[in-house]
Order: C-alpha cells, then structure tokens, then sequence
C-alpha cells in the first residue's frame, strides 16, 4: 500500500512533468506528509506544524493578493491580541537588547526548557553599524529611534510589531515574538530599548 509520504511525492512529481490532472492533493495530505516527515525531538513537537487561522489564509493566498476585508480582519484580531507592558514602561537595557538581537538559539531541538531564547535580530535586519554580519530580508533599523522618535504612538507601534508583527502586516514573515512565547516582556523590553534609547548605538 502506498504511503501518503510517497503519494504526495508522487503528485508533486506528476505537476512537474505537467500531469497534474492525474492526482489531486490535498491540504490535508500535505500536511499528513509533513507530519510524517519529522518526528518530535526535545522540545521541538510536531504542533509547530499546525497552522493558525492567519497562516492558513496567507498559504491559500500564496500567490495571489490577500483580500482587503480579510486582511484587515487578521490584522485587527493579531492587533488586539497585543500585551503591551503592565507598568506602560517600554525602555529596558539597551545593552541586553544587543545581546538577545545576537542571540540566534532557543526553541530548537538542540536546546531544552531552560535555553534563553534570542531574537536572532540580525538574521534579517542592520541594527548596529559596527555589526558587518547581518541579514536582508527585513529593513535596515539603522537610526530607528533617530529617524522616528518617542513619542507614545511610535512605542506602541514598535512594541505592537514585536509582539505580532501580522498586527501590520498579516502575512508578516517576522516571528511573533511575544504572541508566541519567544521572547519575556523583559527582553522585549530590551530590544525596544536597542531600537529607541538615544544612547544605543543603533542611534549614533
């Protein structure tokens, strides 16, 4: 008997040879397929697999334009889910923010429930211009508090795209560091503290 592992392959095969109207696949098959793929090690669980409502409606528009009241929705209810900070205190150590934007490990197979986690800043982002490493795929944050400010719009705004960056743009590659319990609200609070404090080096 075929396995669903193989089924799917066999289709993702027959599309490339242009035969794609001789199998039909399903979501539900691909996601099986991909279950079957990885199996769960430490803290690594296969529940990373499932989608969110928002992750599912970004897949099925993967190729096209999202609607505009759809959009709008995801945005809002990712919005609305934001936790800013009880004490309305937004500034933490600009010092330690460095520290967990250069900090790439957390939540991988390799760690356990006692691995700090990082924000791996620069992976996509120039922060620091004494930094040469860094990575592309979202804006140069280079003078973010300078060019913007502090104002409290601006600190909810930033602490708001942290949290959950779908908040502003629903199908937002940046991880939801606080939606999803990557980051604590004091190394959120750090962060903010690396874009924004006048003194970080960010600023200079």
């Amino acid at each position: 008997m075929i396995s669903k592992k193989t089924y799917v392959f066999v289709a993702a095969a027959s599309v490339l040879a242009g035969c794609a109207g001789l199998v039909s696949v399903t979501d539900e098959d691909v996601v099986a397929a991909l279950k079957d793929s990885f199996s769960e090690r430490s803290i690594a669980k296969l529940d990373r697999l499932d989608q969110s409502e928002l992750q599912r409606a970004c897949s099925q528009y993967a190729r096209a334009e999202l609607p505009a009241p759809l959009r709008e929705k995801l945005q809002q209810a990712a919005l609305d889910a934001v936790k800013y900070p009880a004490d309305n205190k937004y500034l933490g150590d600009w010092k330690s923010g460095e520290k967990v934007a250069q900090n790439g490990r957390g939540m991988q197979f390799t760690d356990d429930e006692k691995t700090v986690n990082g924000g791996n800043c620069y992976a996509c982002h120039q922060l620091d211009k004494q930094e040469i490493s860094y990575g592309n795929i979202g804006p140069s944050l280079w003078n973010y508090g300078k060019l913007r400010g502090d104002s409290e719009p601006i600190m909810k705004y930033t602490w708001a795209k942290i949290w959950n960056s779908h908040s502003f743009n629903a199908c937002s590659q940046m991880p939801r560091y606080g939606g999803a319990n990557i980051l604590t609200e004091s190394q959120l609070k750090d962060v903010m503290a690396l874009l924004l404090d006048p003194s970080s080096p960010v600023n200079k």
